[in-house]
């Protein structure tokens, strides 16, 4: 089978007893970094010296068919550099392919910078999306937010100490400056420190430099006070671009807050 392993996001204390025990039996690993891979070995005092294959963004898609294969006669370990394979890391492309010829995956679970940082941010917990890396190119990243500029959920970025200030700012113009937000750094290690405050203030405060590895966790957007006629007329308008009209409901009513039956049978009456 394939086991996707979790490791240390930064404190070496919480790599799980299943994970050193799956590193002592393992014969070989596919690593992000093999160089990273056996530091890890060593500093988790693991003897097993398993035979190490790089599997990175470059890569993945051309190797993911020979390691599926491989796994059907032995066990393979999936590791990046840090947390979970395939969330922002390679893994995906394999795990598919192996879905497609039938061979188990399964996972060891561990350490997470997605819920890790939502858990010590102070916001929404109930509901959030992950939406990783923005694009780094300006107009891009401007129509990537946007286009969330509504979302009702909390949201979680990653994003690197070079971007952190132009970012924030960018959130702060899609989002309005007021928007509640928190800034997490070096989760789990030493320096962790996790700011708090309206993402006009956290992009002031980035001026100076943030530096460490980042999570932005960003309060969603509230719910728009809006008639039922213009709510009716937005499911209207989504269920004529080819949404289906139970989930052009559900839509609308999570953005207004109204009720997404009452909506649905508003559309089926007006038809």
């Amino acid at each position: 089978m394939i086991i996707l392993a979790a490791t240390p996001i930064g404190n070496l204390g919480d790599a799980s007893a299943r994970l050193v025990a799956a590193l002592e039996q393992a014969t070989v690993v596919a690593a992000e970094d093999t160089r990273t891979t056996q530091r890890l070995l060593q500093a988790l005092g693991v003897a097993n010296r398993p035979r190490l294959l790089a599997l990175h963004d470059h890569n993945e898609r051309q190797r993911a068919a020979e390691l599926v294969e491989r796994a059907r006669d032995e066990d393979l370990l999936v590791l990046s550099d840090a947390g979970m394979p395939t969330v922002s890391d390679p893994g995906y492309a394999l795990v598919v392919e192996a879905v497609a010829q039938g061979v188990t995956v399964t996972a060891i679970p561990g350490p997470s910078a997605v819920v890790t940082a939502l858990a010590v941010a102070g916001l929404p917990t109930d509901r959030f999306t992950f939406e990783g890396f923005l694009p780094r190119k300006g107009g891009d990243r401007r129509r990537a937010l946007a286009a969330l500029a509504g979302e009702p959920r909390t949201m979680v970025f990653f994003e690197a100490p070079s971007r952190i200030a132009e970012t924030l700012a960018a959130m702060a113009d899609a989002f309005g400056a007021d928007r509640p937000a928190a800034v997490c750094r070096e989760l789990t290690k030493l320096h962790e420190e996790v700011l708090r405050g309206g993402l006009g203030e956290l992009a002031e405060r980035a001026q100076d430099g943030i530096r460490g590895e980042i999570v932005v966790v960003v309060q969603g957007a509230p719910a728009r006070e809006i008639s039922a006629e213009g709510a009716l007329a937005q499911v209207q308008e989504l269920v004529t671009s080819g949404v289906r009209l139970k989930d052009a409901a559900a839509e609308v009513a999570t953005q207004t807050g109204l009720s997404s039956r009452d909506l649905y049978q508003a559309a089926l009456a007006a038809r």
